[in-house]
């Protein structure tokens, strides 16, 4: 038995990030279904629905995935008719990514998806919020640390 009472698995904020975001995951998950998408699908439609048409290396730092990762995903997005990939006609280089259609008329469906999931939580306004902005402030303010640390 350890007498660190900061090893114990109850006292760990990675785990309780960890197990939150499984469990809100699996949500998305069970309501994406419908729409034949993924949560990381999911991701990269919110991106586009935003702003149409932009190049993959947008997609990639928005979403902060590797292309390794992310270009399965956009593959199998153009595959089941969300979008469509489409050069550059300035850079052939780049590719820019563009919603289809279909992409565009599913919006206001899933856009409905965020709010149950929101209902599911069982947080008012207030809170969901403000632990929507200190998750993000954690998130950057270890983004930050690592800048600094890779620039020393």
């Amino acid at each position: 038995m350890s007498e660190f009472n900061n090893l114990k698995l109850d006292n760990q904020l990675c785990f309780a990030l960890y197990s939150a975001t499984n469990a809100i995951t699996r949500l998305y998950r069970e309501l994406l279904k419908d729409y034949d998408l993924t949560y990381p699908q999911y991701l990269v439609l919110l991106v586009l629905w935003q702003q149409d048409g932009v190049p993959v290396k947008t997609l990639s730092e928005r979403l902060k995935l590797d292309t390794g990762t992310l270009s399965p995903l956009i593959k199998r997005l153009e595959k089941n008719g969300f979008i469509v990939r489409k050069r550059s006609e300035v850079d052939e280089r780049m590719v820019h990514v563009h919603l289809t259609q279909h992409a565009k008329a599913i919006e206001p469906a899933v856009a409905n998806i965020q709010h149950q999931v929101a209902c599911h939580t069982n947080l008012n306004n207030h809170d969901f919020f403000e632990l929507l902005n200190r998750l993000n402030k954690l998130a950057e303010d270890l983004v930050d640390r690592d800048r600094l640390k890779i620039a020393s």
